[in-house]
């Protein structure tokens, strides 16, 4: 049933999860509704292999691309320009993986967050991988966080330039590296320490 998943595909990115239907999948490639359910089992189904499809291109062309890096700088730009260099080649598979009309829990939300995980982590791993290895422990929990709020920020500034169109992707991505870069550049060149741990009433009670 490739043509079926092709065509909701194009269907779920230009119209959103909650405003397509069953029957308009089945009447656009010419099938019977029960055979679409047959095979994909109910819509939620059919949108999950639509966003696998989507999901895993967008994270095997930023892994590809930021596998030779050799600083945290440069993983970290050459993972922004290849996510918007993607998001402007297939604007589908974007409105596809980050649509607003989702359910905000089940199962397609876990998948949405399962695929903003992969790619956190994904981030996360290639800029650990850049610092000495007795470093990296220590900064496990800086980087994740770091991570997350690079992926949100991108994710933000990829909605305003895919709605107003008033830069490039190349210029949106630039824009954001020239932001985040600076700090991150002075976080690598420092010496990475733990993130101090809030104390607890157990510690006064230890203390006593």
């Amino acid at each position: 049933m490739e043509q079926a998943l092709t065509a909701a595909h194009t269907l779920f990115a230009e119209r959103g999860f909650a405003a397509v239907t069953m029957d308009e999948v089945a009447a656009e490639v010419g099938v019977t509704k029960p055979l679409l359910y047959n095979y994909f089992g109910n819509k939620e189904q059919l949108y999950i292999a639509c966003m696998k499809r989507s999901g895993d291109a967008l994270v095997s062309t930023i892994l590809e691309t930021v596998g030779d890096a050799s600083s945290p700088s440069e993983a970290l730009n050459d993972g922004l320009r290849a996510f918007f260099a993607f998001l402007d080649a297939d604007r589908a598979a974007w409105a596809v993986l980050f649509d607003e009309t989702l359910p905000q829990s089940g199962e397609l939300a876990d998948r949405v967050a399962e695929y903003r995980g992969r790619l956190t982590a994904l981030v996360s791993e290639s800029l650990l991988a850049q610092l000495p290895a007795k470093q990296r422990t220590a900064a496990r929990i800086e980087v994740e966080a770091l991570s997350t709020a690079l992926l949100g920020a991108a994710e933000a500034l990829a909605r305003w330039w895919l709605r107003t169109g008033a830069l490039t992707a190349a210029d949106a991505a630039e824009l954001l590296i020239a932001t985040v870069e600076p700090g991150l550049q002075a976080r690598a060149g420092a010496r990475v320490r733990p993130v101090p741990r809030t104390p607890s009433p157990d510690d006064d009670e230890g203390a006593a």
